[in-house]
């Protein structure tokens, strides 16, 4: 009471320990059942032996004397050593239960009443009795013949001395049980907090893990158990957590600076128009200009939710099947005037038989953000073409070359991180925020595509989306 007291059942270890001893308890209480329940019987089967033996010897005992009367002569003695603790209790009687003899042990005490249907007839009939003063018994009976009469003889012993042996074995059980459970609860209890002691460090280490210490670790036990399963599984979560947070703060800080830019540049063009007395075309320069930047942040806002979207789960695809030269055509008439301005070539080519199944939309959004890529940045004069091609496994692949400037291959694993920029400034005059590439990745690998860009700095790039192709 005082461990339940002090640790109360917040605690597993003390739930442990309960839980152990209870269990132990329970099995030593059917131990002791089984035992008793053996001692009991294996001493009642020997007191059928004792018994049988004793009724062999009697009926070369018995005899009639001259008044006719049954007798026995008491001089033998079969094994004294028994009779020593167990005495025997012995009754005859007549087929229509007549007492013909009872021995000086038994006294006027009927051992058994009248005799049953079939006693004794087909060998030895072992029953248990009860005497008139309660003393239990264990009773033989057998059929015997003497000098052309039928007899019935019944042999037993008092029971006593087994119940004995039993409330013997109890009062034996009661003094070592207690002692066992509570050695068994001291050292379970020792050894559940030992087991859970890196459990407790594990919590008292998350407990000190923050945002801001995201970066800190559970301990690891030495021991390959579930408990280095569970710190393993614990510290990867930490670790996917970490990343998260960090993105999180990364694409906020990013999304500041892209949203600020806009913003800033729209309210210094109208502070400059309202500082000065403009005439008519300039303040619908000042107004174009204003809705330039407010276009860019307009697409902008657009790209932030649909990441968000995307990011949430909240964006339900519709694929249909759908030649992937259409889509490559498609995309490609977007960016005929801009193109024109800049006096390039678009070529699209490949197999008309490539087909995927895909939602056309976002597959076409991935698409037009690589082809505006490429065109943002191959020169004046430039070529970009779009090739379709069959792989093998049934893959489809597209691949969008340009002529710019190329990506060196530092910069080529980062191209489809959110707001990143291989050149600020570059971007910025283009107006990127560096969330086409991003957004484009998303939408390939939704449809179980893979999408890469192979660098080749000075002499343009190449970016291949790689789809399932359709039946």
């Amino acid at each position: 009471m005082k461990l339940l007291r002090s640790q109360g059942w917040k605690h597993v270890r003390t739930r442990l320990t309960l839980w152990y001893v209870g269990l132990l308890a329970g099995v030593l209480a059917l131990f002791w059942g089984f035992s008793a329940l053996f001692l009991f019987y294996q001493l009642r089967g020997q007191l059928d032996h004792y018994a049988i033996q004793d009724i062999e010897t009697v009926e070369g005992l018995l005899y009639f004397d001259s008044s006719g009367h049954l007798a026995m002569h008491e001089d033998y003695h079969n094994h004294p050593e028994s009779r020593q603790v167990l005495e025997r209790l012995m009754e005859i009687l007549s087929p229509d239960g007549t007492v013909l003899y009872r021995n000086q042990r038994l006294g006027n005490q009927s051992l058994g009443g009248g005799p049953a249907p079939n006693e004794g007839q087909n060998g030895y009939s072992p029953r248990s009795a009860r005497l008139a003063d309660g003393t239990p018994a264990r009773l033989v009976s057998r059929r015997h013949t003497l000098g052309g009469r039928d007899l019935l003889i019944r042999l037993a012993y008092s029971e006593l001395p087994i119940w004995s042996r039993v409330k013997e074995l109890g009062a034996a059980s009661l003094l070592a049980v207690p002692i066992a459970l509570l050695l068994a609860g001291i050292t379970g209890y020792w050894l559940a907090k030992r087991a859970l002691a890196p459990l407790q460090e594990m919590a008292r280490r998350a407990g000190q893990i923050t945002s801001e210490r995201l970066y800190d670790r559970l301990p690891v036990p030495d021991v390959d158990d579930e408990l280095t399963h569970l710190a393993g599984v614990f510290n990867n979560l930490l670790a996917r957590l970490e990343q998260s947070f960090e993105q999180l703060r990364r694409f906020t800080s990013d999304a500041s600076h892209e949203l600020r830019t806009p913003l800033t540049s729209i309210r210094s063009v109208g502070e400059v128009a309202l500082q000065k007395n403009c005439s008519r075309e300039e303040y619908r320069d000042t107004i174009g200009s204003m809705l330039e930047e407010v276009n860019r942040l307009t697409a902008l806002v657009e790209s932030l939710l649909t990441i968000s979207r995307a990011d949430a789960g909240r964006i339900e695809l519709h694929p249909t099947v759908f030649p992937a030269m259409d889509l490559a055509r498609e995309a490609a008439g977007l960016f005929e005037v801009l193109i024109e301005e800049k006096h390039q070539r678009l070529t699209v080519d490949g197999d008309e038989t490539a087909t995927v199944a895909a939602d056309r939309i976002f597959l076409r959004q991935a698409l037009v953000n690589v082809l505006h890529n490429a065109v943002k940045f191959s020169p004046a004069g430039g070529a970009i073409s779009v090739l379709i091609r069959r792989e093998a496994a049934g893959w489809v692949c597209v691949e969008v070359a340009d002529s710019g400037p190329g990506i060196a291959p530092e910069h080529a694993r980062r191209v489809f991180d959110r707001f990143y920029r291989v050149e600020e400034s570059r971007s910025r005059d283009t107006g990127g925020a560096g969330l086409g590439l991003s957004i484009a990745q998303w939408a390939v690998r939704e449809h179980g595509g893979e999408i890469e860009v192979i660098p080749a700095p000075q002499t343009g790039c190449i970016f291949q989306i790689r789809l399932p192709g359709a039946a």
